[in-house]
């Protein structure tokens, strides 16, 4: 989405999003900021949320968001995000991004996801072939206030929970658990070492282990050994595709996987396979000599996500000698949405705004991370497809869950921040009692309540005929 497909507040000037001036100040005076910051924005102010005057309407907003994406999937994006309250949620990044920008900001950016929801976290392996637990999800990372991130990532608990028929004094519970843990553990990392943030990662056995339910503790193991012997020779590569005309092709499953027709294929795959080679230049050398083992057998469109349908997204085939395969998955880079509010990324290409903001966030990232374009003038970003991927349960969570997994993501995401960012002012803005944690608790309730009054405008616009929603059978 452009600026001008985004309404609502904009920086002035150009100006560029920028991460905090690396400092050399001592650790005192750091934290000394963040307190004095304290006083001057004290953290009960996070608990309000209002409606901004000039708020866009959420409709409009999604209607202005349809424009430039494969038009014969928009109704397929209306269906996925009618299912729910969260579905919807998940789908209007940018309408929370104009709600937060027009709320506190502290201005202290850290590298923020951008679209930080519960189902934007999940267990996969490293280089190392180790299991990590962290986020996935880079569509919209932007250096951005840190507090953005947070609030939407609790918001999310409380709409996920309603979802489940959870209680909402439990949902609010979750809210304040995960602030609570990003908290405790900025101040863990306000004492640490910079090298020591920058190594540290969550072992996805030990995150796995620490549920207290034997037998969500036994499902969570089944899947991720599951999801270990899932390899792309073993499983994904004959599951994915079949014999044609003498060739290996990817096998169209619609509406998710489908080849163009006609030319129109012809010139996409042409298009990819030029795309691939400036890709290339964006790897490290030793990763530039095995990606060229392979070569571009076939390119298919595949539907992923909620907010990204109807973007080009695609899969690349890529087989070596003896049809050993590689699959890629290519996912089209817009700007992010908050660069409306926080700034324009500073990377020339949005492919390359999502690797970096990715390699800056991420405790280990995938070794065929890289970005392009295609001569369209379309951005993209390129990885692996399911490599080794454990992906979240929420809707089996009880109201005990929420908070336990909310406590490791808040953790997480205190990580992902002071990769980028200072922790010690952030502790120190954020300190040791509990007046941030409950005023979180507040935001998240009350930001709910929004997103379901806006779920209901778009819902009635789809049971109106102004939208159309297809709605996919379960399998």
């Amino acid at each position: 989405m452009t600026s001008s497909d985004n309404p609502g507040k904009k920086p002035t000037g150009g100006e560029t999003a920028a991460l905090h001036d690396n400092t050399i100040s001592p650790r005192d005076d750091r934290r000394d900021r963040g307190r004095i910051l304290r006083e001057a924005i004290p953290h009960e102010l996070h608990a309000r949320f209002e409606v901004a005057e000039g708020r866009p309407d959420p409709v409009s907003l999604v209607e202005a968001g349809n424009v430039g994406r494969i038009q014969e999937l928009v109704p397929l994006r209306h269906g996925r995000m009618l299912v729910s309250p969260f579905t919807f949620f998940r789908g209007t990044a940018q309408l929370m991004a104009y709600d937060l920008a027009a709320g506190i900001n502290t201005k202290i950016n850290v590298q923020t996801c951008g679209d930080a929801h519960l189902l934007n976290f999940g267990a996969f392996a490293t280089p190392e072939r180790n299991i990590v637990f962290d986020i996935n999800d880079f569509d919209e990372t932007l250096p951005a206030p840190w507090e953005w991130d947070l609030k939407r990532l609790a918001a999310s608990f409380v709409l996920a929970g309603r979802d489940n028929g959870v209680k909402d004094k439990h949902n609010r519970q979750a809210a304040v658990t995960l602030t609570r843990a990003y908290r405790h553990k900025m101040a863990e990392y306000s004492k640490m070492a910079i090298l020591d943030i920058w190594y540290d990662r969550f072992d996805w056995s030990k995150v796995a282990e620490a549920t207290s339910d034997p037998e969500l503790q036994k499902r969570l193991k089944d899947r991720t050994q599951k999801a270990i012997k899932r390899t792309i020779k073993s499983y994904y590569f004959p599951k994915m595709t079949e014999t044609s005309g003498g060739g290996i092709m990817i096998k169209d499953t619609p509406p998710t996987i489908y080849h163009l027709k006609g030319d129109e294929h012809s010139d996409f795959k042409e298009m990819t396979a030029k795309a691939l080679d400036h890709y290339k230049e964006t790897l490290q050398e030793d990763k530039r000599r095995l990606i060229d083992r392979y070569r571009l057998a076939d390119v298919a469109i595949k539907v992923v996500g909620i907010g990204s349908v109807g973007t080009t997204c695609g899969i690349a085939l890529m087989l070596a000698p003896d049809s050993e395969p590689l699959i890629l998955q290519l996912k089209q880079a817009k700007e992010s949405v908050l660069e409306a509010f926080a700034g324009r990324s500073e990377f020339p290409n949005h492919g390359q705004r999502v690797v970096n903001g990715q390699r800056r966030i991420q405790s280990a990232s995938d070794i065929f991370l890289g970005w392009t374009e295609m001569e369209d003038g379309k951005h993209y970003y390129i990885r692996q497809l399911r490599d080794t991927k454990v992906k979240l349960e929420p809707h089996l969570w009880d109201g005990h869950r929420l908070s336990e997994i909310a406590e490791v993501m808040g953790a997480v995401l205190a990580r992902a921040h002071a990769r980028s960012g200072d922790a010690t002012v952030l502790s120190g803005y954020l300190g040791e009692g509990d007046t941030f944690d409950e005023a979180i608790g507040d935001y998240a309730m009350a930001y709910a309540d929004q997103a379901e009054k806006d779920y209901e405008l778009f819902a009635n616009a789809v049971k109106m005929g102004r939208l159309e929603a297809m709605i996919e059978q379960d399998d």
